[in-house]
């Protein structure tokens, strides 16, 4: 396994597994991602009929769920890159697999190739494979600004955390428990209670990688904005990591997010977030430059750090 333990080689292999996931970008058939998110439902299904969603005793089945989908694989993960000769391979795979860097460019282009087209219903079809709103009420600028920089973290920067620090296992394990949070983490009848474990593990594991993406945002933005942002606004929001990456990823670019949404037919009044107008069509370009560049500084400083342990 590559790990924090072996450090020199570890952002050599990072290095490689980006570029892997921009050459290749995402399967167009059999993504792990995908199947593990099949897998998820089948999961649900068994463990939170809806017989015994009201019942106290959900929550343990949601524990027990989660521990079934992440145990068998995290132990195959850290077997896998245990392997002699294959095991760094391994490693550039799952980071290649668990990191979305390529598919976010893509997703939130779609989004602009629409716009500029002036195909207003495309370009809210197109966000809406981004996000979770009903697609009819979307406003596909600021919906896409959002989760370009949610999912830089969720799906780039908290993937390339955990693999500096558990190899490609830890990537791995990362965005699973993302996607299941992303699956169950809903605060309605369904998945209040069975998804309170995963929603609670998401939350940990994000933590720290959350809050250096909204320090990279910062730094590669309007800093001294983005900070203020963060302070003052990330509290407000739902999300404990959300909230502090959308917040300073706002205001590094100086736009302003947040406000009425509607998810599966209810509008959510949402905090603001950030400062100044509503993002235009070229600011989901300016939020990808972020997560871009974002990645280049991490796998930099993560380079440096290398040669200085190798000393």
């Amino acid at each position: 396994m590559i790990s924090s333990l072996h450090y020199p080689i570890t952002p050599l292999l990072a290095v490689a597994a980006v570029a892997l996931d921009h050459l290749l970008g995402e399967p167009r058939r059999w993504h792990p991602l995908v199947g593990f998110g099949r897998l998820a439902n089948a999961v649900a299904a068994w463990l939170n009929p809806e017989s015994r969603r009201a019942k106290s005793a959900t929550r343990l089945f949601g524990v027990v769920g989660v521990a079934l989908l992440l145990i068998p694989f995290g132990a195959a993960a850290f077997w896998l890159c245990r392997l002699p000769g294959i095991g760094p391979v391994v490693d550039v795979l799952l980071l290649c697999f668990a990191i979305g860097h390529r598919s976010l460019h893509e997703h939130a282009r779609a989004v602009s190739s629409a716009l500029q087209a002036g195909d207003e219903v495309q370009a809210r079809t197109a966000a809406s494979y981004m996000v979770s709103r009903d697609s009819s009420a979307i406003d596909p600028i600021p919906a896409t600004v959002e989760s370009v920089l949610e999912n830089g973290n969720d799906g780039v920067f908290g993937a390339l955390f955990w693999f500096f620090i558990f190899g490609g296992a830890g990537a791995l394990l990362f965005r699973f428990a993302n996607t299941l949070d992303a699956m169950w983490g809903y605060k309605n009848e369904r998945f209040l209670m069975y998804g309170w474990a995963a929603a609670r593990l998401d939350d940990v594991l994000d933590y720290i990688p959350a809050r250096l993406t909204a320090l990279t945002y910062a730094v590669l933005g309007k800093a001294r904005l983005a900070l203020a942002c963060w302070q003052k606004q990330a509290p407000a929001w739902d999300s404990p990591n959300a909230g502090p990456v959308m917040s300073a990823g706002a205001g590094a670019l100086g736009v302003k997010l947040g406000g009425p949404a509607r998810y599966h037919g209810e509008w959510h009044q949402r905090p603001e977030l950030g400062v100044g107008e509503a993002p235009q069509a070229g600011d989901i370009e300016r939020a990808l430059k972020l997560v871009r560049h974002g990645v280049y500084l991490w796998l930099a400083l993560a380079l440096i750090a290398g040669v200085f342990v190798h000393a």
